[in-house]
């Protein structure tokens, strides 16, 4: 089955303003927003959408206390959707909603929705670095660093990390029901899957954990380069939103990452260049651990800048 990936997450919010505040700070596009909530778009339409957490249209969550009440999946058209409500009507409910999409859930009762993708073409170039000896560099007279005041935003919704209570069955589910394939695998934690209509690492990640923490652990945008989501994230937290972890790159999947707290009972997470990978790919298996989950860690400090009376001893605090 050709999923693409995902299109949308959709979240019951404790309050519709902070919510959609934080993800127009983040860098997300409101797109027909009202008092009740709506879409907050990437450049390529993928999305985070919004209701307050009691709206009577949200579907039920998989387990108290979790936010999110959707994923959204894109195919590549009507023939994969029928595909897909065939295989899953097997054994569970299918519905057909009046949007020509289709809504299931999964083996841990995340509840699926899959449609035609949204997911419209942008031509922008990503970053590229000056590195001797590389036969691919950055154009003369172009600049590494965009003017100050430059606008970031995310360009595509990259993946999203369920706690699930049974980590086998889930991952039987997405594998053997879905077309999704394992990239590589954290030791007693869980496996990163890839869509098959999709090169990126992953675009879930599963983590067994006890059935009262069933739910988001994150979900995160691709940004066009490290040097793009490292000032993103700088600007971000200068609003004041809370850093969680980061910045810093991960080794599987080899992403660059900045993890904040958010209003979604989740982290959001700013990455940028995963890794991508064909069926000829051989996953790796690593323990879960501080030295296998990031290559380098940094810490935000406040900008300064270099003059007479600066120390020189190394020692800026």
């Amino acid at each position: 089955m050709k999923i693409i990936g995902l299109d949308s997450l959709v979240f019951g919010v404790e309050s519709v303003p902070d919510a959609a505040r934080f993800l127009v700070d983040y860098g997300l596009t409101p797109v027909d927003i009202t008092a009740s909530g709506g879409r907050f778009e990437a450049l390529d339409g993928t999305s985070i959408e919004i209701a307050h957490q009691a709206d009577p249209r949200l579907p039920r969550p998989p387990a108290p206390g979790c936010r999110l009440r959707a994923t959204v999946m894109g195919v590549n058209d009507t023939d994969t959707l029928a595909q897909i409500a065939a295989e899953l009507g097997r054994d569970r409910e299918v519905r057909k909603l009046t949007d020509g999409s289709i809504e299931s859930v999964d083996d841990s009762g995340f509840v699926l929705r899959f449609q035609v993708t949204v997911r419209r073409p942008f031509s922008l170039a990503g970053e590229i670095s000056n590195a001797p000896g590389s036969p691919f560099l950055r154009p003369i007279n172009s600049l590494g660093v965009p003017p100050l005041g430059t606008i970031i935003r995310p360009r595509t919704l990259s993946h999203v990390v369920y706690f699930v209570p049974d980590v086998l069955k889930a991952e039987a589910f997405y594998v053997n029901r879905l077309g999704f394939r394992c990239t590589d695998r954290f030791t007693g934690a869980g496996p990163f899957l890839q869509p098959g209509g999709s090169l990126d690492h992953h675009t879930h990640f599963l983590i067994g954990a006890p059935p009262h923490m069933q739910g988001a652990e994150h979900f995160t945008f691709h940004f066009g380069g490290p040097s793009e989501m490292i000032a993103n994230g700088y600007r971000f937290a200068e609003k004041g939103y809370q850093s969680f972890w980061g910045p810093g790159r991960h080794i599987l999947g080899s992403n660059w990452f900045w993890y904040f707290n958010s209003p979604f009972g989740c982290h959001i997470e700013m990455d940028a260049d995963m890794d991508m990978h064909d069926a000829q790919w051989k996953p790796r298996e690593a323990s879960l651990g501080a030295d296998t989950s990031q290559t380098f860690l940094m810490k935000m400090r406040p900008k300064w800048s270099p003059g007479p009376g600066t120390p020189v001893n190394g020692d800026y605090a």
